[in-house]
């Protein structure tokens, strides 16, 4: 009988040894998007820094942490991601404060323009390579679009198991690693150019204000700060005003909050000249990103 229990439990770890190595598989590797990689990238050096930046993909294509210390002195982490809706900053965040007291944390607002789930493929961009905590549990069941399932997160393999009839030579390389060095803490440099288009701006107001659930997050984010002693920071990444909207209606919403809330709050869209910022040379696509 014994013996029979010993032969059970063997199989039974031989069967889930298999499942846990097909899921490794089989699992986006991000190879060709590696904004996907950017949430686990961040682990190796987590602790130390003075600023954290999240948000969207402004985030993580405006801000060079090299640039900070080289110039000021200042240690910096870019905890952007792809479409990194607000709850997506806050619940990163969350998890962030488990492992460093940052002085002072920026967020770009663009995001906040969003007030419902919009994507799976973004949200497991997010949460795929996140590590597991109460954090990470509270963000993806935030974030999951109507289709999505949680227990999916917490398998992946019954997700993605349709993947081992398109596996490529780099699902087998990364098998058991993830690339490193993607970014420059968090900063994700695109090489591409496109300049930006002229044409005169077109100036039609938003069809509705920020939403109400986006701007709740906000302020749970700027309660979050204050709790772990650091300063909230907002900002607006300088992007082409033609054709990546931040309406003036929206930064007004922002401007009333800031002062409100006696916050800091940069619209860089005006800045580009002082900046530096050429929208002929330092674009890839037309200026919407840097």
């Amino acid at each position: 009988m014994k013996k029979k229990i010993l032969v059970s439990i063997a199989a039974l770890l031989i069967i889930v040894l298999i499942l846990g190595l097909l899921q490794a598989l089989v699992v986006p590797k991000y190879i060709t998007n590696p904004e996907g990689l950017l949430t686990g990238e961040y682990y190796a050096d987590a602790g130390g820094h003075d600023v954290i930046f999240v948000g969207d993909c402004e985030a993580y294509e405006s801000v060079v942490p090299s640039v900070l210390w080289k110039e000021y002195g200042i240690t910096s982490y870019v905890r952007g991601g792809a479409q990194q809706l607000v709850w997506h900053s806050y619940y990163l965040l969350e998890e962030t404060f488990k492992y460093e007291s940052p002085k002072a944390v920026v967020f770009n607002v663009y995001a906040l323009k969003y007030g419902e789930p919009q994507s799976e493929a973004y949200n497991r961009m997010t949460f795929d390579n996140m590590k597991w905590s109460g954090a990470k549990v509270k963000g993806i069941l935030a974030s999951m679009t109507e289709d999505e399932s949680f227990i999916e997160y917490v398998f992946p393999l019954l997700r993605y198991h349709s993947r081992i009839t398109e596996l490529e030579k780099d699902d087998f390389k990364y098998w058991f690693k993830s690339p490193e060095d993607v970014s420059d803490n968090g900063y994700l440099m695109k090489t591409g150019v496109r300049p930006m288009p002229e044409s005169d701006p077109i100036t039609e107001p938003p069809e509705e204000l920020l939403p109400d659930s986006s701007l709740e997050y906000l302020d749970k984010m700027r309660e979050l700060c204050e709790e772990n002693g650091c300063v909230l920071i907002l900002m607006k990444a300088p992007t082409n005003p033609r054709g990546y909207w931040w309406y003036d209606e929206w930064d007004e919403q922002i401007r009333e909050y800031a002062q409100e809330k006696q916050l800091s709050y940069y619209n860089f869209i005006d800045k580009t000249e002082e900046i530096g910022i050429d929208y002929s040379t330092d674009t890839y696509d037309e200026g919407v990103h840097l």
